[in-house]
C-alpha cells in the first residue's frame, strides 16, 4: 500500500476554562506542591488538573480537538517555563559569569540557580557535578570524546543494549574506530526487555564501560540501574545511564544509582528545547580534557598553550543556553511542586490503561513486556497494526481525528531489526493527558483500521 499523503494541519485554539486556568498556572516564583490539591483532587485526575497550565493542548487540528500523545519525543510547556523564558528576555537578558553590571549578575544568578535545581532534583552531592550542554546527545559525545578517547585502549570493551537510542550508539561507534575497542551489544529475552542475566554472563575485566538506557523509548521497558551499576563496578567497569525518559516521568537518585554519568533532556521534562545535561561525578569530570575549546572553559591562555577552568566550566565553551537553563530550572520548580512521585504513581495508572485498550485492536502487535505485579511499564507503547504502515496510521489519526502520535523508529534502527520491522508507531503519554485521551486514541484507531479495511 503506498503511504498516505500528508497535509498540513489546521490549527484553531479553543477557549480553556478560564477559571481553572486562573486557578492552576503559577509562576516559577509562587509554585508549592499545595498549588495543585484541591477539595476535589481525589475525584479528579492528575491529567484534569494540571491541563490548564498548557495553553498548546486547548487547541483544535484538522477540525479536531488535539489530542497529543506524542511526549516521548517532547513534551508540552506550562505557562511558568514560558514565562520565565520571557521574563528572562524581557527583564535581564545578558550574558553571564565576568559580566560586573546588574542585568549580567542577575542572569548569572539565575542560571547558577538553575544549575543547583537541576542536582537537586536528581540528588546530586555537588552542582558542579552537573554540565549543561545542548540536550542529552551532546552529554553523550562529551563522555565519548572526553573520557573515552583519553581512557579506551584496543581490545577494550564497551557494553550497550540492543534498544539504545542512536545517540547513545554512534558516538561509541566513532570513539571505537578510533581508540580500538570492541563494541558488544545485549539483545532482549523472551519478555522482550535487555536479558540482564545474559548481561552478567557478558561483563569481565576487558568491560570498561556500559551504556544502557533507564527506560525504553520504544519497549517501555524499565530497567533497573542499581544492579546493573553494582555488577559493572564490581569489574572495575563505568556506568552511561540514558534517563531521558526516565527523569521526567519517576523520581531518579543519581547517589542512590551510583551511575558514573548520566544524561537527560529538558524538552522531555516540561523546560525549552537547546539543553540538556550530563551529571559526572567529582572526580570524573576533574580527570577529564575539554570536549569544545573557546570562550569560558579556560583559566588562562597564552599563544603557545592554556590551562582550563575547573568542571562544570571546562566542558561549557561559549556563550550558554542562558534563558534555556531558566526555563529548565522553571520546569523543575513546577514538576517539584507536582510531585514526582506523584507523576510516577499516575503514570503507572495511565500506563496500564493504555496498554490495555490498545490490545483490544484488531491485528495490534504492542512491542515491550506485558505490565504485571512486577512489571511497571513506562507510558508509552510502539506497536504495528497488521498490513497498515505505521505511518499511514499516524497520517490518518492526525488528519481526521486530531491525534499526535509518531511513527517511524524512534531512533532504534537496530531494535526495530531486532524486533523484525522496518519501523512502528508509538503513543506516548504524560501527566498531563487523561484517560480520556486514551479513550479517544482508541476510538480515532479503530475508525483508523476501519478505513484501511476497506480497500482490502
Amino acid at each position: 500500500m503506498e503511504a498516505v499523503v500528508p497535509k498540513l494541519p489546521l490549527f484553531n485554539f479553543l477557549n480553556p476554562n478560564s477559571t481553572a486556568v486562573r486557578r492552576f498556572s503559577c509562576s516559577s516564583s509562587s509554585l508549592s506542591p499545595s498549588v495543585l490539591v484541591s477539595a476535589d483532587s481525589k475525584s479528579v485526575s492528575l491529567g484534569h488538573i494540571t491541563r490548564p497550565d498548557f495553553p498548546i493542548l486547548h487547541q483544535e487540528v484538522n477540525g479536531k480537538k488535539l489530542v497529543y500523545l506524542d511526549n516521548a519525543a517532547t513534551s508540552q510547556k506550562p505557562v511558568a517555563v514560558i514565562k520565565a523564558l520571557q521574563n528572562y528576555y524581557e527583564a535581564y537578558n545578558s550574558n553571564v559569569h565576568r559580566g560586573i553590571h546588574y542585568l549580567s549578575a542577575k542572569a548569572t544568578d539565575e542560571y547558577e540557580l538553575a544549575r543547583k535545581k537541576v542536582a537537586a532534583f536528581i540528588n546530586a552531592s555537588d552542582s558542579r557535578e552537573i554540565v549543561f550542554t545542548r540536550n542529552a546527545t551532546e552529554g553523550i559525545n562529551l563522555v565519548a570524546y572526553s573520557w573515552g578517547l583519553t581512557n579506551l585502549k584496543p581490545g577494550d570493551e564497551i557494553i550497550l543494549t540492543i534498544a539504545e537510542h542512536h545517540s547513545a550508539i554512534v558516538p561509541w561507534q566513532l570513539v571505537s574506530q578510533k581508540t580500538g575497542a570492541i563494541l558488544k551489544f545485549l539483545n532482549l529475552n523472551d519478555d522482550e526487555i535487555p536479558d540482564l542475566d545474559k548481561l552478567k554472563e557478558m561483563l569481565s575485566r576487558k568491560t570498561k564501560l556500559v551504556v544502557t538506557h533507564h527506560v525504553s523509548n520504544t519497549l517501555a521497558s524499565v530497567l533497573p540501574i542499581e544492579e546493573i551499576v553494582h555488577w559493572a563496578h564490581d569489574v572495575g567497569a563505568k556506568v552511561l545511564v540514558d534517563a531521558c525518559q526516565s527523569v521526567p516521568h519517576m523520581v531518579v537518585d543519581v547517589q542512590g544509582l551510583d551511575a558514573d554519568f548520566l544524561v537527560a533532556s529538558s524538552h522531555k521534562m516540561c523546560g525549552p528545547t537547546g539543553i540538556g545535561f550530563l551529571y559526572g561525578k567529582s572526580d570524573l569530570l576533574s580527570a577529564m580534557p575539554p570536549f569544545l575549546g573557546g570562550g569560558e572553559m579556560i583559566s588562562d591562555v597564552f599563544l603557545d598553550h592554556s590551562t582550563y577552568a575547573e568542571p562544570p566550566s571546562r566542558f561549557e565553551a561559549g556563550t550558554p543556553a542562558i534563558g534555556e537553563a531558566i526555563g529548565l530550572g522553571a520546569a523543575i520548580d513546577y514538576l517539584s511542586a507536582i510531585g514526582m512521585q506523584r507523576i510516577h504513581e499516575y503514570e503507572i495508572e495511565l500506563a496500564t490503561y493504555l496498554y490495555e485498550n490498545l490490545l483490544s485492536v484488531p491485528n495490534v502487535r504492542i512491542y515491550g513486556p506485558k505490565p504485571s505485579e512486577n512489571v511497571h511499564r513506562a507510558a508509552l507503547c510502539s506497536f504495528n497494526v497488521e498490513n497498515i504502515h505505521p505511518t499511514d496510521v499516524a497520517t490518518i489519526l492526525d488528519q481526521q481525528h486530531g491525534v499526535a502520535i509518531r511513527s517511524g523508529h524512534h531512533c532504534a534502527q537496530p531494535l526495530h531489526r531486532y524486533l523484525g520491522v522496518n519501523a512502528s508507531a508509538r503513543a506516548s503519554l504524560y501527566f498531563y493527558n487523561t484517560k480520556g485521551d486514551v479513550d479517544d486514541f482508541i476510538q480515532a484507531l479503530n475508525e483508523t483500521v476501519n478505513f484501511f479495511d476497506m480497500f482490502r
